[in-house]
């Protein structure tokens, strides 16, 4: 397998710029996840990875080479796509096959491969059935095979499970993960979902309107989010929101809302002017005492939590509470947050401010 490096990445389409700059490595066996929303360059990025569209500027090394401008056929890359493609004329056993007849393989050396990978992904029973008949899920299955039955140094995956509902996305899902784990393959993933991004990679890249918003494991993206971007995306609830002016000396470990104060990881920098204090709807705790309240708005039964909306003087916030916990709409309550959790962040620029909590994990893109 391979490691792969992409350096200062940029790609131009007359005035639109797709991507951005983009600076990032993929550790060696690694599932590696680049996540963002539509248009954000995700896609783009991996084409370019592929060797389907040529960088305007950077590099992009694989295996210790320099191939940005190397053709794909000379990467030593297999692309898996969103809508399968494949060959609607052939069987399974044909469609697995076909890179390996194309490159001349033995007969009997092609039918070892290919019995081999589909005992793998549970094709055996279906290797004689036309594609056209199949489940989506099987489809996506034959797609891998015929992607891993060439044994590259890496895979690409664009949105593959995106065409799958959602029983099968999230079968799929984990069955993606397991067959990472056992091949041990270099595997780079796009996609618009976090929750995907969150279950299935090692490490993610966030990306928003060609730039790298962040990179890092999904616990370090999801705890310590280097912009307002990256905490709005990544979360479901996504993370609250309390906006106020203020001043945070060097060091500091609480800031005042609406007079009372309210702890945050250590500063390493002075700031005064607009903030946000961030907090995840897990980190908020519903108090019966307290000056800081918030008049309960909306309650949403989860089963084993309730999600409560809740309007206070720095705007709306979501809590996760326990399903027991009884929560009126119309209820005035205390508020209190779990300050080691929480990510301050200038208004302004949208970039966390840095301290314990997020040190060594804000992206510069």
């Amino acid at each position: 397998m391979a490691e792969i490096s992409i350096r200062n990445l940029r790609k131009e389409f007359g005035a639109f710029t797709a991507v951005q700059g983009s600076t990032f490595t993929i550790a060696d066996g690694e599932f590696f996840m680049l996540l963002g929303p539509s248009g954000c360059g995700k896609t783009t990025t991996l084409r370019m990875i592929a060797g389907l569209e040529l960088p305007t500027s950077g590099e992009i090394w694989i295996d210790g080479e320099e191939v940005g401008r190397k053709p794909a056929s000379q990467r030593d890359i297999a692309f898996v796509f969103q809508m399968f493609a494949l060959y609607p004329h052939m069987n399974v056993r044909r469609n697995i096959s076909y890179p390996l007849v194309s490159q001349g393989m033995p007969r009997a050396r092609v039918r070892e491969k290919v019995d081999e990978v589909a005992r793998i992904l549970g094709l055996e029973h279906l290797l004689d059935r036309p594609v056209g008949g199949l489940s989506g899920g099987d489809r996506q299955r034959v797609a891998l095979g015929r992607a891993i039955v060439r044994n590259p140094k890496c895979f690409l995956m664009d949105e593959p499970l995106g065409a799958l509902d959602a029983e099968f996305r999230e079968r799929m899902a984990e069955e993606l993960r397991a067959l990472h784990d056992r091949m041990g393959a270099t595997t780079v993933y796009v996609t618009h979902d976090q929750l995907e991004a969150m279950q299935m990679g090692d490490k993610i890249v966030v990306m928003n309107h060609g730039v790298v918003e962040q990179f890092g494991t999904p616990q370090d993206i999801y705890d310590k989010p280097a912009t307002l971007f990256v905490a709005e995306f990544i979360g479901s609830p996504p993370m609250n929101f309390l906006r106020f002016h203020g001043h945070v000396e060097r060091g500091a470990t609480s800031v005042a809302l609406h007079r009372q104060r309210f702890g945050i990881p250590a500063s390493r920098e002075p700031f005064e002017g607009d903030l946000v204090y961030g907090v995840r709807p897990e980190h908020v705790r519903l108090t019966d005492g307290g000056e800081y309240r918030g008049g309960i708005v909306a309650t949403e039964y989860l089963g084993t939590t309730q999600i409560v909306t809740l309007e206070t003087a720095n705007g709306e916030l979501k809590a996760r509470i326990p399903a027991d916990r009884i929560a009126r709409v119309g209820e005035s309550v205390g508020l209190d947050f779990n300050g080691h959790t929480v990510t301050l962040f200038d208004a302004q620029s949208g970039r966390a401010i840095r301290s314990e909590l997020n040190e060594g994990v804000l992206s510069h893109g």
